[in-house]
C-alpha cells in the first residue's frame, strides 16, 4: 500500500509549513507472528509557525489518516516530553521492546485502537529506509547537492540520545 498520500502535510496559504514522515515497520511476537504498525519522524515545523499548534494539528490529522489506512498502532523513537500529550506512553507499559528484551526510554507506543495490543511481549522491528544512512561516504556526495551548513549538536540531540540508550525497568 503506498502510503504518502498527504498523510503528513500541512500547507498554509499555498506553502508547505510542515510535514511528518511516515514509514511502515512491524511488531513481532514470540510465536513469529507478525503485526504490521506505522513509525514516523520527524515531525517539522517551519520555524515561523512553531509552538502555535501546527505540529499537534498535523499529528492529529496523520493519525486520522492511518487509521483509514487501516493501521492501530504507531511505534516511535522520540522524547517522551514531546509526544505523551498525543497519547504515546511507555513501550513497556504494552510489553513492546526491542530484541534482547530492552525497553528503551525513548520507545513510545500510540494505540490508535483501543485494547489493539494485548499484553503479550512484541518485538518491534524499524523500517530499513534509514539504512542508505550508514554509507558515510554516500551521505558526504549526497550533502554536496546543497548549500554547506554548519554541523551542530543541539541539546535536544543529546536528550534524545540520553533516552534511547536508557532502559524502563520492568
Amino acid at each position: 500500500k503506498y502510503i504518502g498520500e498527504q498523510i503528513g502535510l500541512l500547507e498554509k496559504d499555498g506553502e508547505i509549513i510542515g510535514n511528518v514522515m511516515y514509514c511502515k515497520t512491524k511488531l513481532v511476537d514470540e510465536t513469529g507472528y507478525e503485526k504490521p504498525i506505522l513509525s514516523f519522524g520527524p515531525v517539522c515545523i517551519h520555524p515561523d509557525y512553531q509552538r502555535k499548534g501546527y505540529g499537534k494539528a498535523l499529528l492529529e490529522h496523520s493519525f486520522e489518516k492511518a487509521i483509514e489506512l487501516g493501521y492501530d498502532t504507531i511505534v516511535i523513537f522520540g522524547n517522551p516530553d514531546n509526544y505523551v500529550a498525543r497519547g504515546f506512553k511507555s513501550c513497556a507499559k504494552y510489553n513492546v521492546c526491542l530484541e534482547g528484551d530492552f525497553f528503551p526510554c525513548a520507545l513510545l507506543v500510540k494505540e490508535l485502537v483501543p485494547n489493539t495490543l494485548d499484553g503479550r511481549k512484541w518485538f518491534y522491528h524499524g523500517s530499513s529506509a534509514s539504512d542508505p544512512c550508514g554509507d558515510t561516504e554516500a551521505v558526504e556526495e549526497f550533502d554536496k547537492l546543497f548549500a554547506p551548513k554548519e554541523k551542530k549538536w543541539q541539546p535536544s540531540q543529546e536528550e534524545f540520545y540520553i533516552y534511547s540508550h536508557s532502559s524502563v525497568v520492568r
